[in-house]
């Protein structure tokens, strides 16, 4: 038989196809390479407490993609090993989790490979996962034995109506229940990727459950505190009903007024916060302030309503009206010198002397018992002292003198000590003069005592003087003016 060259042509392009079908066929589909050689994979064991349906030939997934087989299923004396033939183009991470699992109840069982980090090695020929790291599904014979105890624990009779009931209770909510699911879903995966900080939430919760515990009393009496007040609430609802409706008319009321007010109330609020802290110094006087004022404004009451009720009602209360003038007498030391004192008549105003002048005599004595020297500190309780830097310091006060020898030299300069005192900010600095006092006046008066039987008395200057119309025998033209004119021919 004669063939033509076309026929020869035909003859070799079927040839050519079957043959690249064959080998596609066996090369790919048939994996027979593989299957002989182990071309382009590699073998990974995975150690499982159970074989849980596994079998030969079985997918292998990563990420939801076939990347191998199961080779073999192997008894051990632990439990079952499968060895997996896995695609070498594929880079797997060496840390994953290999779990079995079913496409269904009834399904054919599969490996899914599913990595805890993008990073890391990868597997190679011969690694061996772990049976810490693998996991299987529940048993379905146990699951299907649990559901037929379910069921046979249900009465027959009632079964048509717990079908029923369930019926009504879940039909027609597919698409809240779907969403109900995907909204459990999306919490899972969010929780996934919050992983650490859950954990540390649920390992840093126990100390504030612990306190909560320890509070419990506290927890306790304030529950009861607000039940007290709400049982208020609710016992005068009228009253707070009324207040709740007319709030917004006296809020406005308020606004109005703090808009009237708005241009002092800021400098107020301002003045106010520069007292505050004085306040806070002074908190402990306040509160004796406090406490005293009002047991002294009924002492008060109490004395000026003394005959009230009686028939002497009219003659008011019990009081004496003696002044004990110069008992004691008047401190003089620490004070200028009485050369240098401003005549209270001069309607000048000098400067302030330099230094801090009040009664520098000791702290227990009787003259001037409420002076300067007996100011407590309030930042140094037990302390006194006459300024805030003595107090401040570590320095103690010290008199210059007992104050008895007030008549001699009333500002006792023989102590050494400055006169007015010089404190930090005042004192000169070393080697420098100290700063001049104001000039002396031309013709100083002063009210000194004197003997009312010879008229003589000491004046500032320690000198003696007499003056005859001050005596008993004097004349008789004497009045209160007299004394505070200079003696005559002085």
């Amino acid at each position: 038989m004669h063939l033509t060259r076309q026929i020869w042509i035909q003859l070799a392009v079927l040839a050519v196809i079957a043959v690249t079908a064959f080998a596609y066929m066996v090369l790919d589909l048939m994996g027979l390479p593989n299957l002989l050689f182990g071309v382009g994979h590699y073998t990974v064991t995975v150690q499982l407490p159970q074989a849980a349906g596994l079998y030969e030939r079985a997918n292998v997934t990563y990420r939801g993609t076939e990347v191998g087989e199961v080779d073999k299923v192997r008894l051990t004396q632990t439990g079952v090993d499968a060895v997996l033939s896995l695609r070498s183009d594929v880079k797997i991470p060496a840390e994953l989790q290999a779990e079995v699992h079913s496409t269904s109840a009834v399904g054919e069982q599969y490996v899914a490979l599913l990595p805890r980090s993008g990073g890391g090695p990868d597997l190679k020929n011969g690694d061996i996962i772990t049976v810490n790291n693998t996991g299987v599904p529940p048993d379905i014979n146990s699951l299907l034995d649990a559901a037929n105890r379910g069921v046979e624990a249900i009465p027959g009779d009632n079964l048509k109506k717990v079908i029923d009931e369930s019926y009504t209770a879940v039909g027609g909510l597919a698409p809240d229940i779907s969403r109900f699911v995907k909204g459990g879903s999306t919490l899972a995966i969010d929780s996934y990727k919050n992983l650490p900080d859950l954990l540390n939430v649920v390992d840093n919760s126990a100390p504030v459950l612990n306190t909560q515990t320890d509070t419990s009393d506290s927890v306790q009496a304030w529950a009861a505190h607000l039940a007290t007040i709400t049982g208020q609430l609710r016992d005068h609802d009228r009253d707070v009903r009324g207040v709740i409706t007319n709030g917004a008319g006296g809020g406005d009321a308020v606004r109005q007024l703090l808009d009237r007010l708005q241009p002092t109330v800021p400098i107020l609020a301002a003045n106010l916060a520069s007292i505050a802290p004085v306040l806070v110094t002074y908190r402990p006087d306040l509160e004796q302030l406090l406490v005293l004022l009002p047991q002294g404004t009924a002492d008060l009451q109490a004395i000026s309503l003394a005959n009230r009720g009686s028939k002497q009602a009219y003659k008011g209360a019990y009081l004496s009206f003696h002044l004990n003038t110069n008992l004691p007498p008047p401190c003089q030391t620490g004070f200028l010198p009485v050369q240098q004192q401003r005549v209270a008549a001069v309607v000048d105003y000098p400067d302030r002397p330099a230094g801090d002048l009040y009664c520098r005599v000791p702290q227990d004595s009787p003259f001037n018992v409420r002076g300067a020297r007996n100011i407590p500190c309030e930042t140094r309780p037990g302390k006194r002292a006459p300024t805030v830097e003595m107090c401040e310091s570590d320095e103690n006060y010290v008199p210059l003198n007992d104050g008895l020898n007030w008549k001699g030299d009333p500002n006792a300069t023989l102590s050494g000590q400055d006169v007015p005192q010089l404190s930090p900010r005042t004192a000169a600095p070393p080697g420098a003069a100290a700063p001049p006092g104001p000039p002396a006046p031309a013709a100083p008066i002063a009210a000194v005592g004197y003997d009312p039987a010879t008229g003589t008395y000491v004046g500032p200057d320690g000198r003696v003087y007499t003056q005859s119309n001050l005596s008993q025998t004097g004349q008789k033209d004497r009045k209160w003016q007299t004394l505070l004119l200079p003696p005559p021919g002085s």
